[in-house]
C-alpha cells in the first residue's frame, strides 16, 4: 500500500490518499485541541495512544457485527481505512448528564439518563457544530430519513457493546459522538473512537479519564487515556 498526498488535516488527525482509490491512511497526531481550536497543545504519545485505542474499539465493534471503515493498523500512528463519502451529521448518545447537556438544560452532572438520549449535530467548525434534528437534515440534504434511521440504530448498538466493555474495566461510558459515511452505498461507522470523542469516568470515584482532563486543565491527559486502555485490554508498550 503506497501512501500518497495529504487530502485533509484536521485538529488532531491527517488523511492521505493511497494507490488504492478505495483506501486512505488515517494518521493520528500528537496535537490536542479544545473549544473549537481556541486551545491547542501537543501531547507526547497521544497519536500512538489514540491510534491503538481506536483500532481496538473498531475491531471490537466489527466483531459485534457493526460495519466500520477500519481495515488495519499500519504503524504506531497510522491506520488503513476505507474511503467513505462522509455524512456531515454527528450522532451523540448520552448515558449520564455531562458537558453540553448540563449547560443547555441545567441538569445535574452525573445524573443517570434512562433511557439514554440521542442527539444530532451538524459537523461544521465555522458554525460550532450546531444541534439539528432529522427534519433539518432531510430538508438541507445532509442525510436521508433512511440513513438517519440506520445511523441511530447503529449508534445505539455501539452503546450496548461499549457500555459492557468499559463496565468490565470499572468504567462508565458517559457519552460519545459517532460519525458515519457511505461505502459502496452502505452506512459505515467512520472517523475514530477514542477518549478524544467520548467521556469516560471511573465507576467508583467518578474521576474523569477523557479529554475533559485537557479541557478543564486537570493534567495527566495521556496517562488517563492509557489507564482506560489498559483496563479494557489494550497494550501501549
Amino acid at each position: 500500500m503506497e501512501k500518497r498526498q495529504e487530502l485533509y488535516a484536521g485538529k488532531a488527525k491527517s488523511v492521505h490518499a493511497t494507490d488504492d482509490p478505495d483506501r486512505l491512511v488515517l494518521t493520528f497526531r500528537d496535537d490536542t485541541s479544545a473549544f473549537d481550536g481556541e486551545r491547542m497543545e501537543s501531547l507526547a504519545r497521544k497519536g500512538m495512544v489514540n491510534n491503538r485505542f481506536n483500532a481496538f474499539i473498531m475491531e471490537t465493534l466489527q466483531a459485534a457485527g457493526i460495519p466500520t471503515h477500519f481495515d488495519r493498523r499500519l504503524s504506531d500512528t497510522e491506520s488503513l481505512v476505507k474511503k467513505l463519502e462522509m455524512i456531515p451529521v454527528e450522532c451523540v448518545v448520552r448515558n449520564i448528564a455531562a458537558g453540553g447537556l448540563v449547560k443547555r438544560l441545567g441538569a445535574e452532572e452525573g445524573q443517570a439518563l434512562d433511557p439514554p438520549t440521542f442527539e444530532l449535530f451538524l459537523k461544521n467548525d465555522a458554525l460550532h457544530d450546531p444541534m439539528i434534528n432529522e427534519s433539518l437534515a432531510e430538508t438541507f440534504g445532509w442525510a436521508t430519513p433512511e440513513q438517519l434511521a440506520e445511523m441511530k440504530a447503529l449508534t445505539f448498538r455501539v452503546n450496548g457493546v461499549l457500555k459492557e466493555l468499559f463496565a468490565e474495566g470499572g468504567l462508565l461510558l458517559v457519552d460519545y459522538k459517532l460519525e458515519f459515511g457511505l461505502f459502496q452505498g452502505k452506512i459505515v461507522l467512520g472517523d475514530e473512537f477514542s477518549p478524544d470523542g467520548c467521556r469516560l469516568w471511573d465507576a467508583r470515584t467518578r474521576e474523569k479519564l477523557d479529554k475533559d482532563r485537557f479541557r478543564q486543565g486537570l493534567g495527566g491527559v495521556i496517562e488517563a487515556y492509557e489507564e482506560v486502555g489498559r483496563r479494557i485490554g489494550i497494550s501501549f508498550d
